[in-house]
C-alpha cells in the first residue's frame, strides 16, 4: 500500500466514523437511514480497500473500521478481551505455478483445480456413478461421473471419508470458480506454527474427458503441484459486546464476515459489496440502534470475521477462543448478502438457511422480521455460512440473506453500483425489533428433532 493510499484510507474511514458517534437513548422507534448505509457499503467496497482480501492488511483495516464503529456507538470490549478486535496469525500457501493432473503420465485436457490440499496425490482411478453422497467409495482418488449430483456435498462426504482427490465434472459453476479466482485453487490456512490441515483436493474436468476415464477405472492419476510458497500474517475478527442487566440470561450474536477474495490472480479487484459488506454493515447498523435502545436482560456480542472466504477461519478461531462460554449463547444470526432481493421470495423479504430447523426464524418472523424458508435447500447454505462453525457446538445459528445466487455473486461486478439500498436498509430494520425483543426476554430459540447438526 503507497503512503498516498493509506492517507485516503484513513481520511475515508475518519470521515464515515466521524458521524457514527453513540446516538442519544431514545424512546421512539429507532429508523435505518440509507445515507448510513451507503456510507459504510462506500468505505468497505470502495476501491482504498482492494477487496479485503483474507488475511491481509486490507481485512485488518475493515476490522479496525468495524471497531471503532462499535467504540463510538458505546459498546465495550468483549469479555476477556483489551480491545474491540481478536487476531491471530495464519499461515497461507501460494502454488507458484500451475498444478497438473495426469493419466498414465499424459495431462488431461480442460483441468482445473478448484481447491488443493497443498500435497501431491496419485493412485487408481475408482468410478463413482451415483448421485447420493453417501455412497461414495472410500478411495484415494475418485471420479463423481453423474452432473445432477450436488458437488459441494459430495466434497463434504469425500473429506469425511478421507477422500484425497474428487474429480466432478466440468460445470457453470466450476467455470464461475476458476473465472472468480483467475485459475488459483483455493489452498488451506491454519493456524501459525501448526501442522497443515488435510482436506479432499477437488478437480474438474470436462464431460468428455469425464467420459473416457470412465470406461478405463484402472488408469493411474496424478496430481502434481509446483513449489509451495508459505507466508504468514494476521487476519482479525472485530468484536463489540452490548452488556444486559442479567448475567444469567445468556448472550446473543449477531455477525457477519467482513472479508472478501480481494484482488484475483490475474490482478482484478472483487470488491465485495454484497459479499459481505451487506452483512458487516447490518451488522454495525444493528449495533447502532440497539446500543441506543433501553438496556436488555441479555448482552449482545457483535462480530464481524475475517477469512471467511479462505475457509471459515474467523469463526473458527472465535469458536476456539470465545470470548463468553459457548453454552451462554442464547442464538447466533449470521448476516451475508442482503445488498439485492431474490425474486423467488416474497417483496421485501429474506432467507434464512436452515429455516425448518429450529425455531428461531419463526420467532423472529413473528415480530417482524423480515425472513422465510430457503428455497435453495439443494445447494446446502445452511452449511456454507460462518453460522455453521456455531451450531456445530450446538448454538442455535442460521443466517440470512437476501438473494444468495445473485448473478453478481464473487465477481468483479458485485460493486456498491448493484446494491440495492433501499431493500438492504428495509432488510437492517426489520431485525431490530426482533432482535431487541429476543435479547429482553427469557425465549430461548431451540433445534427441532433432526434439525441440530452433527459433527
Amino acid at each position: 500500500m503507497t503512503f498516498t493510499r493509506h492517507i485516503v484510507v484513513a481520511l475515508t474511514a475518519l470521515a464515515l466514523i466521524t458521524p457514527a458517534a453513540a446516538p442519544a437513548r431514545q424512546k421512539q422507534r429507532w429508523t435505518v437511514k440509507p445515507e448510513w448505509v451507503l456510507a459504510h457499503e462506500t468505505f468497505l467496497a470502495g476501491p482504498e480497500l482492494q477487496g479485503r482480501g483474507s488475511a491481509t492488511r486490507d481485512e485488518a483495516i475493515a476490522a479496525a473500521y468495524v471497531a471503532a464503529q462499535f467504540r463510538g456507538f458505546g459498546l465495550k470490549p468483549a469479555p476477556g478481551l483489551t480491545g474491540y478486535t481478536q487476531s491471530t496469525n495464519i499461515t497461507r500457501m501460494r502454488l507458484n505455478g500451475r498444478a497438473v493432473l495426469t493419466a498414465a503420465g499424459t495431462p488431461l485436457a480442460g483441468a482445473a483445480l478448484l481447491i488443493a490440499s497443498g500435497q501431491g496425490v496419485r493412485g487408481p482411478l475408482t468410478v463413482f456413478a451415483g448421485d447420493d453422497p453417501k455412497d461414495l467409495p472410500t478411495a484415494d482418488v475418485v471420479l463423481a461421473t453423474s452432473t445432477k449430483a450436488n458437488g459441494f456435498a459430495l466434497l463434504r462426504a469425500a473429506t469425511a471419508k478421507k477422500i484425497k482427490l474428487l474429480i466432478i465434472p466440468e460445470s457453470d459453476l466450476t467455470r464461475a470458480r476458476v473465472a472468480m479466482t483467475g485459475g488459483e485453487p483455493q489452498l488451506p490456512l491454519y493456524a501459525e506454527g501448526a501442522a497443515p490441515p488435510s482436506r479432499t483436493a477437488l478437480a474438474s474436468l470436462p464431460a468428455a474427458v469425464i467420459e473416457k476415464l470412465a470406461k478405463g477405472a484402472c488408469t493411474d492419476i496424478a496430481l502434481r503441484l509446483p513449489e509451495i510458497v508459505l507466508s504468514t500474517g494476521p487476519t482479525t475478527n472485530a468484536v463489540g459486546f452490548l452488556p444486559g442487566t442479567d448475567p444469567k440470561a445468556g448472550v446473543l450474536l449477531i455477525s457477519a464476515h467482513l472479508d472478501h477474495i480481494g484482488v484475483r490472480g490475474d490482478g482484478v479487484v472483487m470488491p465485495g459489496a454484497n459479499d459481505d459488506a451487506s452483512g458487516t454493515t447490518a451488522v454495525i447498523e444493528l449495533a447502532r440502534a440497539l446500543a441506543a435502545g433501553k438496556p436488555m436482560k441479555r448482552g449482545i456480542l457483535f462480530v464481524a470475521y475475517g477469512s471467511e472466504e479462505a475457509g471459515g477461519f474467523g469463526a473458527k478461531y472465535f469458536v476456539d477462543h470465545p470470548p463468553v462460554p459457548l453454552t451462554q449463547i442464547v442464538a447466533n444470526l449470521e448476516i451475508e448478502m442482503i445488498g439485492a432481493q431474490d425474486p423467488k421470495l416474497p417483496k421485501g423479504v429474506m432467507m434464512m438457511t436452515g429455516y425448518d430447523r429450529s425455531t428461531f426464524g419463526e420467532a423472529l418472523k413473528s415480530h417482524g422480521a423480515l425472513v422465510t424458508a430457503d428455497p435453495y435447500p439443494e445447494q446446502n447454505f445452511f452449511q456454507r455460512s460462518d453460522n455453521y462453525a456455531l451450531a456445530l457446538q450446538g448454538v442455535v445459528a442460521h443466517t440470512v440473506s437476501g438473494w444468495a445466487v445473485v448473478p453478481t455473486y464473487h465477481s468483479p461486478n458485485d460493486t456498491v453500483e448493484n446494491i440495492d439500498i433501499a431493500f438492504m436498509t428495509a432488510a437492517i430494520q426489520s431485525l431490530i425489533e426482533p432482535m431487541r425483543w429476543l435479547a429482553d426476554s427469557g425465549y430461548v430459540p431451540a433445534w427441532k428433532p433432526g434439525g441440530k447438526p452433527g459433527k
